[in-house]
């Protein structure tokens, strides 16, 4: 085996005049952190971990824009152990293979030299449980201190083992107030712009507004409009100057608090509701958010059976081709896929026929409402089974007139239910017209 990569890793190098602001002006400590008053308080267990020098693996839970890489590279830095190497694996490039190098190479680290390694996650929902799965090793042997992120709700994204061996911080979005200090901070910092400008009330103001309670986001922007005045030989910001530098507002959306959940169900109620216009509205709105493309795809298959079903059969198919093309060609060029798909899905006529059948069955089924299977429809290959009865009165339904046989299918007990009821809507009504007669000839009510 190689030897490991030097200590430090994507934070340390980055951190050089030249790279970007919010790089720059990323917090060393715990007291240089903005928010997150519930994490800085003394006797808090991230202080604990951090200042007790301990060898504990966190789970970071937050919007972004939050501090979560922040606090990732002070536990590498601060404690005793400020030697720890930092390793980053991209959860959106990296395979097992990857996963499993960076544990084989903090492990020979460790054994090397003593040195140990943080291993940083983002987007660790991301991950594949496979993915996930290589990480327990080194997280269980302490070979590596997993700081993994996400802004998605770990109880349904991070496998139990992982969750279970790891310190879960919930991360709180930025106050407008935060990000103000986040901005005058920058402004006057000798790693910031060390006081070269001056940002008016107005745009300041403009700025936190558009950094929607995103750190980073408000740095980018005021590197941009800082940018703008160099440019004009200015070394004032204004509002004019602000919007000008900042040409696409943002869209504050957080993925993971309530405004996620708030416009993914307004995102689904519009297509169900047929309203096209509002439906894209929404889809736009988490797609410059950077929602995953996969999760609005399955999203919008769940729907195609919920809310349409075989009011128009091909709702599925599209929903379904649309989930494979996302996974096939990825953003940018995803988000007409699944333009393509809201339209159709939500233009489609409406029925909800497919899951009230199903929920009603499952309601009989677990009211007990279970019933033996008829004999003339059970297993007759077996030796035995026609000394039982078992297939003797069995009508096959290829011999019998337009293929339908009169004959019980169901058990005594819901032989008279009524599971589906087809609506009129769209090619579910000629479904309705041929079921019903169906149904008819089955049960012998010709």
């Amino acid at each position: 085996m190689g030897a490991p990569p030097a200590a430090g890793g994507s934070l340390s190098a980055a951190d050089h005049a030249a790279a970007p602001l919010a790089v720059r002006m990323r917090p060393r400590t715990l007291d240089e952190l903005v928010g997150q008053q519930q994490l800085r308080a003394p006797g808090s267990p991230l202080r604990q971990l951090i200042e007790g020098d301990q060898s504990l693996s966190l789970l970071l839970w937050g919007p972004p824009g939050t501090g979560k890489t922040t606090i990732a590279g002070i536990v590498s830095q601060q404690g005793g152990r400020g030697d720890r190497r930092f390793m980053e694996v991209s959860a959106v490039s990296a395979g097992v293979k990857e996963v499993r190098a960076a544990i084989d190479q903090a492990r020979a680290a460790l054994v090397a030299t003593g040195q140990e390694t943080v291993l940083f996650v983002d987007e660790v929902h991301r991950f594949s449980k496979a993915q996930q799965d290589a990480l327990l090793p080194g997280v269980e042997n302490r070979w590596v201190t997993l700081v993994a992120a996400t802004t998605e709700n770990p109880f349904f994204s991070v496998i139990s083992p992982l969750l279970s061996r790891s310190l879960l911080l919930r991360l709180e979005s930025l106050t407008d107030d935060d990000v103000r200090e986040v901005l005058q901070r920058a402004l006057t910092d000798e790693r910031g712009l060390a006081g070269a400008y001056t940002l008016t009330d107005e745009a300041l103001e403009h700025l936190v507004r558009l950094a929607g309670g995103d750190a980073r986001r408000s740095l980018t922007y005021l590197e941009a409009a800082a940018g703008a005045a160099t440019s004009t030989g200015s070394s004032t910001i204004d509002l004019a100057m602000a919007e000008t530098a900042v040409d696409q507002a943002a869209v504050r959306y957080d993925r993971q608090g309530d405004q996620h959940y708030d416009v993914v169900s307004a995102f689904i109620k519009s297509v169900r509701g047929s309203d096209a216009d509002a439906a894209l509205h929404y889809l736009a709105r988490m797609i410059e958010a950077g929602e995953d493309p996969r999760f609005i795809a399955r999203r919008l298959m769940i729907l195609a059976s919920e809310d349409i079903g075989l009011a128009d059969p091909t709702a599925l198919t599209t929903a379904v081709a649309a989930a494979q093309t996302v996974q096939l060609i990825g953003m940018p060029e995803a988000q007409l896929t699944l333009a393509h798909a809201t339209i159709a899905l939500a233009v489609a006529p409406k029925s909800n026929a497919v899951t009230t059948a199903i929920f009603a069955a499952i309601a009989d089924v677990k009211a007990g409402k279970i019933g033996t299977v008829p004999p003339h429809l059970r297993d007759a290959h077996y030796g035995g089974a026609k000394k039982l009865g078992h297939g003797e009165t069995y009508k096959y339904a290829h011999d019998e007139p337009f293929g339908i046989a009169e004959q019980q299918y169901a058990p005594d007990v819901v032989g008279d239910a009524g599971y589906y009821q087809p609506t009129s809507h769209g090619a579910e009504a000629g479904v309705k017209e041929r079921w019903e007669r169906i149904r008819r000839i089955i049960r012998g009510q010709r």
